[in-house]
């Protein structure tokens, strides 16, 4: 983890475009260029799954990050464009991937549209707003390969700056990180995130996500995953996924954020030292 300052790989991929139009054509080409001699789109193992929504300018770090992937597993990008009303889907136009549109409002009804039209063995999870290392792929498969596994995360950090420093933000992460260690003892689903999760396709679909618009789609998933198989953290720093601050800076100060959540934190910890009772995710 980056104490100080933002890793300098990320540098490559901060562009300075505000609307599709500031994009140059040769940006698009380049990032093409790359995705044609990985990408798969007849038979991939694996299929990257996006949900999209208003991410016009977001999408290119993102692709371009996992364009420079290195891995020998073929895979599929696949990104579902949920409704949005700007420029996004011109921006998909124009990428050597897959999209689809899913009317259903909601991170859980996108990303079932995004299981039911993959054609991997195997999803791989992303954000439309991250930023993804070279051996993401590699080690998230190989974690979820065994058959006594059903679901793998990753861990994530988010990128300084000019209002929040990178020291603040990694003490954040490291508390982060301990409370994650608490819940992966009996309540591993509430660590899983869409940006950074894998699972297994058939697995998936039996189950399926919740459709309707509502928070923790992706650890609700999980919870119904966990019936074939155990859920396995995967911590390696190189391919921790980059991020920007906009959900911390919702909450105001990065002092404001920071209290409110270890009081939630605190309220919740001997919840987490007992697993939950099976339920129905789709309507709790």
């Amino acid at each position: 983890m980056s104490f100080f300052k933002n890793p300098a790989w990320l540098t490559q991929y901060v562009y300075p475009y505000a609307t599709i139009d500031d994009i140059p054509e040769e940006v698009f080409a380049n990032i093409n260029q790359k995705l044609h001699k990985l990408v798969d789109f007849e038979r991939p193992e694996v299929s990257i799954v996006i949900a999209a929504w208003n991410e016009e300018v977001n999408m290119l770090p993102t692709i371009g990050s996992l364009a420079d992937s290195k891995t020998k597993i073929p895979f599929e990008i696949l990104v579902v464009n949920n409704n949005s009303t700007d420029r996004t889907q011109e921006v998909l136009d124009k990428l050597y991937i897959r999209s689809c549109t899913q009317t259903i409002q909601g991170c859980g009804p996108a990303r079932q549209m995004g299981l039911e039209q993959a054609k991997g063995k195997y999803i791989l999870s992303a954000d439309a707003d991250c930023m993804y290392q070279p051996e993401w792929i590699d080690q998230m498969i190989n974690a979820l390969r065994p058959d006594d596994v059903a679901v793998v995360y990753g861990r994530y950090s988010f990128i300084a700056n000019e209002h929040t420093p990178r020291w603040k933000l990694a003490i954040y992460e490291m508390m982060k990180d301990v409370m994650a260690e608490i819940r992966q003892l009996k309540r591993p689903y509430l660590n899983t995130l869409g940006m950074t999760m894998g699972y297994k396709t058939a697995q998936a679909l039996k189950v399926g996500y919740v459709m309707r618009h509502v928070r923790g789609e992706d650890g609700r998933l999980t919870f119904d995953l966990m019936q074939f198989g155990k859920v396995v953290q995967v911590k390696s720093s190189n391919i921790r996924v980059w991020t920007g601050t906009r959900t911390l800076d919702k909450d105001g100060s990065f002092f404001n954020m920071v209290g409110s959540r270890i009081v939630k934190e605190i309220k919740r910890i001997f919840t987490y030292l007992s697993p939950l009772k099976p339920h129905d995710t789709k309507t709790s």
